[in-house]
Formats: C-alpha cells, structure tokens, sequence
C-alpha cells in the first residue's frame, strides 16, 4: 500500500455529503491521472461512499481517513477501503488495526506521536496539520532523529507548496483537496475535478526540458557541432568522459550514433520512479536495462521504449 501511495504521490482528500457521488467523482480523479482517493469519516456517507467505490471501481487505491474509532476502522474495511488513515495518534485504533492486519497510516504531530508509532511496529505515518506544525522545514527537522520514518502530510498542502514536499526525500506523498472543491462536488462538475486533477498531476511530475542530446558521425563532427553551438550561443563547450560533448547545459553532441535516428531528448522530473509509474498507466514502456541508479537505489534515468520524430526519450531526476 505504501509502495502504491508513493508511487501515485499525491492523494486527494475528499469529503462526500451524498454516497452517490462518490463514484463519478473518484472516476474524475482516475480520468485525471490519480487513480487513488482518501474518502475521510466526517459525513455520515463515508461507509456507503467507501462501498460503492470499491465496487464500480475496483482499480481506485481506496483510503478511509479521519477513522477516530475501532468501530469505524472495522466498517472502513469491510466496505472495501484499502487503508486507513487516523487524524492523531490513537493506540487504540491503531492497536486494533495492526492485530486485524489493517494498513494504516497513523496521525502524527511530532516526536512523541512519532516514538508512539515506532513502538508499535510503523514505519510511515500521516503528518497532520502539515502546514499549521511548520510545513516541509518541521518534516525536515524530525527526519534529524527519525531520518527512517516515511511521512505522508496532509493539511494546508496545495499546489503552491506541493513541490516544496515532495523535494524531501522521506515524504512519501502528500494528501491534498485542492483538486477537488466542495462547490465543484455540490454542483457535480466532475470536468472541472479532471482537469484539475490532471493540472495537479503535471505539477506532481514537474517535467522540464533538460537538454536535446544529437547524433553525429564521429568524433570531427562532434567537435564541430559543439563548436558551432558554442559560437551561435556563447555557451562554452564541455568534453564529458564518456565521449560526448556539451554546449552550455542544453545541447549534448554525441561522439557517434547514440540512442534515437536523430538523438535524444532529456526531460528532467521530480521523481523519475513516480513518473515512470504515471506513464505507464498513460500507455508509455520503458528499456529496464537503460536504468541508473543513485547511490540511494533511486531511480536516476531512463529511456523510453519509443521514439518520437526520430528522438528517443529518457526521464532523469532533477
């Protein structure tokens, strides 16, 4: 489940009046590239809402949130919710949720509530109200003594500081609601959820255009490729070890015929794992043996199985 939420690295946080709209919503968000919801206890809809999406929606990483009781963690997962997710720190919740085998992310606002889940054998924990406890820096702060903790935080996150998160390396994902509005569910305008959705999405990824790689014949026109985009942007030229050359950061001229008819093309991301997962759901394949890994085992780059105009494609993390 984890694994899955990491992946995915945003989870909308939604609140439903009516049960029904539940599904077509949570199709919004799959539509939109997020299929994953966290589906929070503080309406009396929550239960049927859970039930209902796990039934037409099978697919849909389904969490319950705001689970304040045994009673509620119990209906959460008999209704087909996938995990739950705690406001606080309760250890009788969480007791019980750990004996029943329960997924659970529990809620947690500093070190005590942290030492707490610790204790009881978890390893991620939801960090909430994110924003009011001091953002991104407190997470920062913690990971000093808790630097094996996985934090998903939630409250006050939106797509102005998302990024600000996901840029530490233990925050596994971030609960937000930006995405879908109450007054976009009241009015039932499951458009506006998409393309929000899918605005989020491309925040999430954060993809740039980090430099067009060409191909040459050789090592002459290499250096005289290199040294034409030198003198046309006053860029200085770079020799790499491996062969290749630079102009300035956005043109690599290969010593040779590298991947792709006519080259390649970088774009960099801010989570070459989580992209990777994103577009393969789009359709997208990936060349395994193309990975590099950082020292950390993260993801670093890789090519895409296909080419476009004659340019193969590889992600790279920023």
């Amino acid at each position: 489940m984890i694994d899955k939420l990491s992946l995915a690295g945003l989870v909308p946080v939604i609140k439903v009046e009516d049960a029904q709209d539940a599904v077509p919503l949570c199709a919004a968000l799959k539509r939109g590239g997020l299929p994953v919801a966290e589906i929070t206890f503080r309406t009396a809809a929550a239960e049927e809402a859970i039930r209902l999406v796990h039934e037409a929606l099978p697919d849909v990483l389904l969490g319950a949130g705001t689970v304040l009781s045994v009673g509620q963690a119990d209906a959460a997962m008999k209704a087909g919710a996938g995990y739950l997710v705690t406001p606080g720190m309760n250890p009788e919740v969480l007791r019980h949720a750990l004996e029943k085998g329960y997924p659970i992310l529990p809620g947690c606002a500093g070190p005590t509530d942290i030492e707490t889940a610790l204790r009881m054998g978890v390893k991620a924990v939801k960090f909430f109200p994110a924003e009011a406890l001091g953002g991104a820096k407190m997470i920062k702060a913690l990971l000093g003594p808790y630097r094996e903790v996985g934090f998903v935080p939630t409250g006050g996150i939106n797509e102005k500081n998302l990024a600000e998160y996901l840029a530490v390396p233990q925050v596994l994902a971030c609960g937000g609601s930006w995405m879908v509005p109450e007054d976009a569910i009241a009015a039932k305008d499951w458009e506006r959820v998409e393309r929000l959705t899918r605005e989020a999405v491309r925040l999430l990824l954060g993809f740039e255009l980090r430099h067009l790689g060409m191909n040459t014949a050789g090592e002459n026109e290499m250096n005289e490729a290199a040294q034409r985009l030198s003198l046309l942007t006053g860029w200085p030229v770079n020799h790499m070890a491996g062969g290749n050359s630079f102009a300035g950061d956005a043109f690599e001229v290969m010593n040779g015929q590298g991947r792709g008819r006519n080259g390649h093309i970088a774009l960099s991301c801010n989570s070459v794992e989580r992209a990777k997962w994103h577009l393969q759901r789009r359709g997208f394949s990936f060349i395994q043996e193309s990975a590099q890994r950082m020292g950390d085992g993260r993801l670093r780059l890789i090519y895409l199985n296909e080419e476009i105009a004659g340019f193969a494609l590889h992600l790279i993390q920023k």
